[in-house]
């Protein structure tokens, strides 16, 4: 069974938008932005619930946009490392202690980027030289 791309961008946002307002508690854990206030303050959890839109009001068209479909990948791309960095200098277990959705949300969350890097990455990639995907 083979899954279009455009079903890939709205899987994408869907995620962003969902995994935020549920494991934010719609913005009232205050645990997420205790761990990491620069990234994951309540403006930067909207801002990621916003970059879920964009991926998916562009699903049906991003063979039309394929350099928002690079900066898309380069913004997951940054997440993957801020996750990254963060996991090597942080102990997510305390934060399993105080709060499960954001021992969670800290587990998770830069896989996920780190996974959908790698699908805008080809995507782009596939529509930079003009093959069908």
């Amino acid at each position: 069974m083979k899954i279009s791309a455009s079903k890939i961008f709205i899987l994408s946002g869907l995620i962003n938008i969902v995994a935020v307002l549920i494991l934010s508690r719609f913005f009232t854990n205050v645990y997420i932005p205790k761990y990491d206030a620069t990234v994951m303050s309540n403006f930067g959890l909207l801002m990621i619930v916003l970059w879920g839109f964009t991926y998916i009001s562009v699903a049906k068209s991003y063979k039309k946009v394929k350099w928002i479909v690079a900066v898309f990948a380069i913004e997951k791309l940054i997440y993957g490392i801020i996750w990254v960095n963060w996991q090597l200098q942080n102990n997510v277990s305390p934060i399993f202690e105080e709060d499960l959705m954001a021992g969670i949300f800290f587990s998770i969350y830069g896989i996920n980027d780190i996974l959908f890097f790698i699908f805008f990455t080809i995507v782009f990639i596939k529509l930079f030289r003009n093959k069908a995907i």
